[in-house]
């Protein structure tokens, strides 16, 4: 492991609006990362969460398969997302399992995957609850997020940007093999987030590193500790278009530390129909929009379709 990062902290309790959006803009200036503290999910929660993630990764492969992903949600096995820069690589040391919001079209269109209830009978309850929980806290940083960038609070809910049941949950295992080539082994590989926002949870097991320059050659990679009962926060590549470029979504990876791991990501991305265009605060005639107009579900088609599997980010 290498030098540790230290990132912003930002409350989210914080009844000073205007001071705490100002923090995040600087942390999404400087780093594109920070923690979250005093968010409202509970730590009972939280644990249940990884309590019951666990016990789904620790059934036999062949009851996982069945909840196979089909489209976005469901189970995806060791090694099944490889790296988008290599044909040759076996693919990332990780399972992952996906599920979004029960409600909606989108339900409709990308149906969850559930363990059977004889097998996990508080799953289901559990994740579902966690799901609505942190949609509170994505509707309330995006709205920080917005004054951040002196926009109306409620701008990007009014655009789209936000819609709860468009986010997507992803719980992460990482079996933390070493490679005994002495290269290091990735649980996930170098990418940046396809979305707006990712509120991160972990089990505190290192692993999780930065690159605060993404173009920069060669890459600089620092540790991201755990910080317990707090989310680790970072924007995507859709913020960044938002923005003009202005945050820019930082470029992680998962290395292997010879110790299991789990995680659990949450991508808060904007509704399908959302036109992603650059804000009027992030434009100018000396900096004109960098990025043109693109609708949220004809990017992430695009940006699926670039790839050897659907691989839209962890941590």
């Amino acid at each position: 492991m290498g030098t540790i990062l230290k990132l912003p902290i930002i409350d989210l309790s914080s009844p000073e609006k205007l001071s705490t959006s100002s923090l995040i803009r600087q942390a999404c200036l400087d780093h594109g990362f920070f923690y979250l503290t005093n968010h409202g999910v509970s730590e009972e929660l939280m644990e249940g969460v990884l309590m019951e993630s666990k016990k789904l990764f620790s059934l036999p492969l062949d009851e996982k398969m069945v909840m196979a992903r089909r489209g976005f949600r469901g189970y995806s096995p060791l090694y099944e997302e490889k790296p988008h820069s290599s044909t040759l690589a076996k693919g990332d040391s990780k399972e992952m399992f996906t599920f979004g919001s029960s409600e909606g079209v989108l339900a409709q269109i990308y149906p969850n995957e559930w363990p059977r209830e004889e097998l996990l009978p508080l799953w289901r309850p559990t994740m579902e609850c966690y799901y609505k929980t942190v949609m509170d806290v994505g509707k309330k940083l995006l709205g920080l997020v917005a004054l951040a960038l002196n926009l109306e609070e409620n701008f990007f809910e009014q655009v789209g940007g936000f819609n709860a049941q468009a986010a997507v949950v992803r719980l992460l295992r990482y079996p933390g093999e070493l490679n005994s080539s002495g290269e290091v082994t990735c649980g996930a590989s170098a990418h940046s987030d396809y979305g707006m926002i990712t509120l991160l949870a972990t089990d505190g097991v290192p692993g999780l590193q930065v690159c605060r320059d993404k173009d920069k050659e060669p890459k600089v990679w620092e540790d991201v500790a755990g910080v317990k009962g707090a989310f680790v926060v970072n924007i995507g590549d859709l913020m960044e278009r938002w923005t003009n470029g202005l945050f820019r979504s930082t470029m992680h990876r998962v290395v292997s530390v010879g110790k299991e791991r789990f995680s659990v990501a949450v991508f808060v991305d904007p509704d399908p129909n959302c036109v992603v265009e650059c804000l009027e605060s992030c434009c100018s005639e000396t900096s004109p929009p960098r990025f043109p107009p693109v609708r949220t579900k004809d990017y992430f088609h695009e940006r699926f379709s670039q790839t050897l599997a659907s691989y839209s980010g962890s941590g």
